[in-house]
C-alpha cells in the first residue's frame, strides 16, 4: 500500500538522525493529544484530519505507545467511518490500521460485511463526467488531489480505482504547458502538490512515461524556491512544508535527487520551519506547529536521509 511504503521510506530514513531530536518532535505532538484521544487541530479541538497526521508522524518515529494506541482508538470508535466524507475516511481508516498493526484494538471487527461495498459506493458518488472525483457529491469537477485521495482509500480496502482508464485520461488532461498539473481543469497554472498527487496516481496505475517525467522535472526545477525548499506555484514566493515533502517526494520517485541539493534543503528546514523545541510549522510566516506539518517536516528529513 502506498501509505505504507511511503511511512517505510520515512521511518528508515529518521532512524538515521539523532535520537533526541527525534524524540523532542515526538514530545511535541504528544502535547497536541486532546483528553478525548483526538489531536488538536488549528482551531483548537480534537480533529480526525490532523489526528491522522499526529499517528503517521508517531508510527514513523518509533511507533504509537500502548497508552497512545488505545486512547486513538477510542477517540475513533465515536465517529462511524461510513458517515465519513472521502479525506476523513481516509484519515480514520489508516488511523484505525496503524492502531491494529500496533497490538490495538480491530475497530472494523464488527463492520458490516459488505463494508468495503458501502465505502466503494461513496466514492463512487464523487466520481463525475470527466473520469475525475470531484471534492463532494455536489461536484461537477474532478480534483486531482481528491482523484488521488480516493485512490489511496481503495487501497485501504484492498480494492483498485474502477474504469482506471477513465482516470488515467482525466489526470493526462490536467497536464499543462509547464510541464506540471494542475488541481482541477479551468485551472492553467500547475501546482506543486497536485503535480505530486498526478505521479503518485500515475505511477500507481502504470501510466507513467519518460515524457511526462521530464516535462514533471522541468516543472519542479521551476518551483525549487532559492530558499531552499519547493513553492507551490511559480507565483508563490515562499517555499512551505507540504509542498516541499511532496516536491522531493515526486523528484525521488522520478530519479531526481538533485533538483535542489540536500544540504540546502536541510538549511532551510532547520532555519525556517522546524522548531528547536520539537514540531513543524508550515513556512517562514507561519506562528505555530501542528500535527500535519510535523509529519511534513519529519517526512522531508526522512526523505533526505534514507538510502
Amino acid at each position: 500500500m502506498y501509505l505504507f511504503q511511503l511511512a517505510d521510506r520515512v521511518a528508515r530514513g529518521l532512524r538515521q538522525l539523532d535520537t533526541d531530536r527525534i524524540q523532542r518532535h515526538r514530545d511535541f505532538l504528544m502535547t497536541q493529544q486532546m483528553a478525548d484521544g483526538g489531536f488538536r487541530g488549528r482551531e483548537g479541538d480534537s480533529d480526525l484530519y490532523y489526528t491522522g497526521f499526529a499517528v503517521r508522524a508517531l508510527a514513523v518515529t518509533g511507533g504509537l505507545e500502548p497508552a497512545v494506541r488505545d486512547s486513538v482508538a477510542v477517540f475513533l470508535a465515536k465517529t462511524p467511518p461510513l458517515s465519513l466524507g472521502v479525506i476523513d475516511l481516509l484519515s480514520w481508516l489508516y488511523s484505525a490500521l496503524v492502531v491494529q498493526a500496533a497490538g490495538g484494538i480491530d475497530l472494523l471487527a464488527e463492520a458490516p460485511p459488505d463494508f468495503a461495498d458501502q465505502v466503494a459506493k461513496k466514492l463512487e458518488a464523487t466520481r463525475v463526467a470527466d473520469g475525475g472525483y470531484a471534492k463532494s457529491t455536489e461536484g461537477s469537477a474532478g480534483s486531482t488531489y481528491h482523484s488521488f485521495m480516493v485512490s489511496l482509500t481503495y487501497e485501504l480496502i484492498g480494492r483498485g480505482v474502477p474504469r482506471p482508464n477513465r482516470l488515467i485520461q482525466f489526470l493526462y488532461d490536467r497536464q499543462r504547458d509547464d510541464g506540471g498539473f494542475v488541481e482541477i481543469a479551468p485551472m492553467r497554472r500547475s501546482g506543486t502538490n497536485p503535480t505530486a498527487a498526478a505521479v503518485a496516481l500515475l505511477n500507481s496505475l502504470d501510466a507513467m512515461d519518460n515524457d511526462i517525467a521530464d516535462d514533471v522535472q522541468g516543472f519542479l526545477t521551476d518551483v525549487a524556491s532559492s530558499e531552499g525548499g519547493f513553492q507551490a506555484n511559480t507565483r508563490i514566493p515562499f517555499a512551505d512544508g507540504l509542498s516541499t515533502f511532496t516536491g522531493l517526494l515526486t523528484g525521488h520517485d522520478l530519479g531526481r535527487r538533485d533538483i535542489i541539493k540536500p544540504p540546502r534543503v536541510l538549511e532551510w528546514l532547520q532555519t525556517q520551519i522546524e522548531f528547536p523545541t520539537g514540531g513543524f510549522r508550515g513556512a517562514s510566516w507561519d506562528q505555530q506547529a501542528d500535527a500535519e506539518y510535523t509529519f511534513y517536516g519529519l517526512g522531508i528529513l526522512g526523505l533526505l536521509h534514507a538510502t
